[in-house]
């Protein structure tokens, strides 16, 4: 049981035993750093319930948790706050009992409890992932991994926006342009060739519109008559109706980039469980709108066409089938939730994680998803988050100036390595083992700077600070983490035995950092609820200054004291591990050397 529970639950009983009342909720808060104490209780809530000033009442109820409990030593009142210093002895007896918990701050998902299906990533097949895409994919994996760890079951899924005009495009140019080319051929991954023939097509695209506007006529109808968007809008036309010929050629496209897609997944270290494609589900939810106008939730225009009225909700009327019968993406989207809840029966609750720009998309669908009558929809979430800008500016990915995933970790890893260099950390290393750390360093870098920051709040990347071996960086949390193997490497004794309270003079210092240890179960918990792998991030830097901080203050392997070496080795193991759990959930490896 958490400190604050344990504390709750001591405190509950304190006021009903000297004011006769019960109190429905315990308000408590870390003591802030200028006075003493470990934990803070509120009083103010109490004045409304109990006579007398926030000290008097205060003093009592720290008198009586001193005189009746086993983790409260001392006390002190600031005005309506009740600080209480826990005593060495808890924290020593809650440190022998996780010490060697591999699982400490982690839940195992409840037998026969509901999963949560996690989207993510959801590309375009017209193009390589992006610097946008890796945000999206590195907020979608960490919120996945961090609800595995509060106890529930998680799907990962993606949907892959296969089809529309946007391959279409991709696929006419490299008719017109390709000369039979293949990934192969050209030594390039297949999303790469396919996003160069994008950019081929915008370029052909906007030349034919500059020579309709130089033979008069107006750019916005030389916009919708090029002959080259006639022509993809045609290939659009001809694969909907299955023409052999565009559908063969679609598959070949789509599989090349498919597979380009799978190496940047790995390479970024993401995963899913189960892909949907947009050209499999994009006729998903025309059935359930048919059942929606039966029900009332629907209504249908003098034109044919379906809407659904949410003005009473503050929102307004959005379609749902247009009048020649043909779905819109809200009804894909809501097709797509019922069937991802056929395939998987024990979902309740999908997490979308998809840009801000699609904050009221989701509102709507969740709306729907609400009004149709479905028990799951209440649990529906989206992860809304902000863009990812660089020092150069924005990204465009029609004019081929957008960040290239693979091509950012490649940077990431060649900035840590000049870093590295410049720092001399790699002195002594094989040229092996020196890739394969400039990579965990550069990828490390780049996770934690994207992961550290609110998912809502928009992003400034630069590679550089990222990569800055002090501060609030994934490369000083790494280094750390080494810093503490090396140590366990050079004790040699054995450590593994627990000291009783008796045997342990708890330093302050050694006290602070069991406190930050001891929250680990609790931000994981924080986390989950808010979808917000930020919490975990800035908690482990938290804990990793406590530690630089204590590495500083006291010997470890320097103690002439044993049982102050085996205990401070221990504690160091215990902080490591805690890093390597909170990174894990970041998708971020940590070295054992560096």
């Amino acid at each position: 049981m958490a400190l604050s529970q344990i504390l709750t639950s001591r405190i509950e009983e304190a006021v009903t035993a000297l004011f006769g009342i019960t109190l429905e909720k315990v308000e408590l808060q870390a003591t802030r750093r200028e006075f003493e104490g470990d934990i803070t209780m509120v009083i103010f809530p109490l004045l409304k319930l109990v006579k007398g000033t926030p000290a008097e009442i205060g003093n009592r109820i720290g008198e009586y948790l001193v005189a009746n409990t086993d983790e409260v030593e001392r006390f002190n009142v600031v005005s309506g706050f009740l600080n209480l210093v826990v005593t060495g002895n808890y924290y020593i007896n809650f440190f022998n009992r996780v010490k060697d918990d591999e699982a400490f701050g982690t839940v195992a998902p409840a037998e026969g409890g509901k999963a949560i299906m996690v989207e993510y990533a959801s590309p375009n097949t017209n193009k390589p992932l992006h610097l946008g895409h890796v945000r999206n994919v590195l907020l979608g994996y960490s919120v996945a991994e961090i609800l595995k760890a509060s106890g529930k079951k998680v799907y990962k899924t993606q949907i892959i926006n296969d089809r529309g005009i946007h391959i279409c495009k991709s696929m006419l140019a490299w008719q017109k342009f390709g000369n039979g080319t293949t990934p192969q051929a050209e030594n390039v991954k297949g999303d790469k060739l396919v996003g160069h023939f994008y950019v081929e097509f915008d370029k052909a695209y906007k030349s034919q519109i500059n020579d309709l506007v130089d033979n008069g006529m107006a750019e916005d109808d030389a916009k919708k008559q090029a002959p080259i968007l006639l022509e993809a809008q045609e290939m659009l036309r001809q694969w909907e109706a299955g023409d052999e010929e565009v559908v063969s050629l679609w598959k070949t496209m789509n599989g090349w980039v498919y597979e380009g897609f799978d190496q940047t997944f790995k390479s970024i270290g993401v995963d899913f469980d189960k892909n949907y494609y947009e050209s499999d589900t994009y006729l998903l939810g025309k059935e359930v709108v048919e059942q929606g106008l039966a029900k009332g939730v629907f209504e249908k225009d003098p034109d044919g066409s379906v809407w659904i009225d949410l003005t009473a909700e503050g929102l307004d009327r959005k379609i749902v089938l247009r009048s020649d019968g043909t779905a819109v993406y809200m009804t894909q989207d809501i097709g797509t939730a019922i069937q991802r809840v056929k395939d998987f029966p024990d979902v309740g609750g999908m997490v979308y994680t998809v840009g801000n720009e699609q904050d009221y998309h989701f509102k709507v669908l969740f709306l729907i998803l609400k009004k149709l009558g479905f028990d799951w929809a209440e649990s529906l979430y989206h992860l809304s988050y902000g863009m990812v800008d660089l020092p150069s500016g924005k990204m465009k990915s029609r004019e081929g100036t957008v960040v290239d995933a693979d091509d950012l970790m490649d940077e990431m890893t060649a900035t840590a390595k000049t870093i590295s260099e410049e720092l001399g950390k790699l002195d002594g290393y094989t040229d092996q083992e020196k890739a394969k750390l400039h990579k965990i360093i550069g990828l490390g870098a780049l996770k934690y700077y994207i992961l550290k920051v609110d998912p809502k709040k928009r992003i400034l990347f630069n590679p550089e600070e990222s990569v800055d071996f002090a501060g609030n960086t994934g490369p000083f949390i790494q280094y750390t983490y080494a810093r503490i193997q090396s140590l366990i490497r050079k004790a040699d004794f054995d450590y593994t035995k627990a000291l009783s309270v008796d045997e342990v003079n708890l330093h302050e210092k050694e006290k602070e950092l069991l406190k930050l240890v001891a929250q680990y179960p609790e931000i994981i918990q924080a986390a989950a609820e808010s979808h917000s792998p930020a919490l975990v991030a800035n908690y482990v830097y938290e804990l990793v200054k406590e530690y630089n901080s204590f590495y500083q203050a006291v010997p470890v392997l320097g103690s002439e004291v044993m049982n102050e070496k085996i205990f401070r080795i221990q504690l160091s193991k215990k902080v490591g591990d805690t890093i390597r759990s909170a990174f894990g959930l970041l998708g971020i490896d940590v070295p054992e050397r560096m």
